[in-house]
């Protein structure tokens, strides 16, 4: 897979104006501040004019657009206007033409809501565990026939782990309805309920090569310490410290199984350049879709994404960035 890899060599700068964008709000920004600060470390490296823009609002994104920036780093899927209605930063910047990072609004839309997630992936026939939302205004009476415990409970959106921690895994009625009833107090969100899966867990960076529509898939195996319970799960605060163990999947097989799936279900999403699925394995080794991340972190060292792309091509990180650049310039 020598084709991914870049020799960032002392070349001069290209004249093009990048703006990474990211929101002040945490409720919009999908990107950190230590995040763009890293990538915006590379760009400035490499391009003449690179800086970081703080969109909050629609006139906050019309300002930035007025400033006629040749490609926007994306670290935000949208604002919401006046009229509280969500404005697609996508959307917008196509009827533009200004080039962005990333995935366009559809894919968006479906990996924001994790239950739509794996709904596409049961429409294009792809392995996810079977579920059911309960919304979290439901009185929790609804009918959990069609699952078994132990099931895994968290909520339908938000990324990072939030709403995951050693409660997630239950075994009872009682604890799924404890779960439930925390997710929409804590988390204000829907309940996504799952049967559990308690095999092997893998991240797996995707990306295009460049002039190209293939997709190479990099995967990697996620290992977290047993919880008091006894249970191995990627915890919000296992993800904040950075504390899970990363492995090579070396197993000819399980590398195949694991990256054909991956490759499979960031098209099912309608993704495009770059993103990460996460997957598991059940009982019997087969590997199931969990969830998707289209604008995943980029922090050097931290994160599935760099990782994946570090262990399994040697891909370092200011090639990977300028990567994602360089398939976003090519569609401008």
């Amino acid at each position: 897979m020598s084709d991914l890899k870049h020799v960032c060599l002392n070349v001069p700068k290209i004249n093009m104006n990048i703006q990474i964008v990211r929101s002040s709000k945490l409720s919009l920004s999908s990107m950190s501040h230590v995040s763009a600060a890293a990538i915006l470390e590379v760009l400035k490296k490499n391009y003449i004019n690179a800086d970081i823009a703080i969109v909050d609002n629609l006139s906050g994104l019309q300002v930035l657009v007025n400033r006629k920036p040749d490609l926007l780093f994306l670290g935000m899927q949208y604002v919401i206007d006046n009229n509280n209605e969500k404005v697609w930063l996508s959307d917008y910047l196509d009827d533009l033409n200004i080039p962005y990072t990333g995935s366009a609004q559809c894919a968006h839309r479906l990996e924001m809501n994790k239950h739509r997630a794996k709904q596409a992936m049961i429409d294009a026939g792809i392995q996810t565990s079977p579920y059911l939302v309960v919304k979290r205004d439901d009185d929790c009476e609804q009918n959990f026939d069609s699952l078994s415990f132990p099931m895994f409970v968290k909520p339908t959106s938000q990324g990072g782990g939030a709403g995951i921690d050693t409660n997630s895994v239950v075994n009872n009625i009682d604890e799924l309805i404890t779960k439930i009833s925390s997710i929409a107090r804590k988390n204000k969100a829907d309940s996504l309920v799952e049967q559990y899966l308690t095999g092997r867990e893998f991240s797996v960076a995707v990306i295009r090569t460049e002039n190209s529509d293939e997709l190479t898939a990099m995967p990697i195996e996620l290992v977290t310490q047993p919880d008091e319970n006894g249970i191995s799960i990627l915890s919000r605060s296992v993800k904040s410290g950075n504390d899970e163990t990363v492995l090579e999947v070396t197993d000819v097989d399980v590398r195949a199984k694991v990256s054909s799936l991956a490759i499979d279900a960031f098209r099912a999403l309608g993704a495009r350049d770059y993103g990460r699925i996460d997957i598991r394995m059940d009982g019997h080794g087969v590997p199931h879709f969990l969830e998707a991340n289209l604008i995943p972190s980029l922090i050097e060292n931290y994160g599935s994404f760099p990782k994946a792309c570090m262990l399994n091509d040697n891909l370092d990180y200011e090639p990977m960035i300028l990567r994602i650049v360089h398939l976003a310039a090519a569609r401008g």
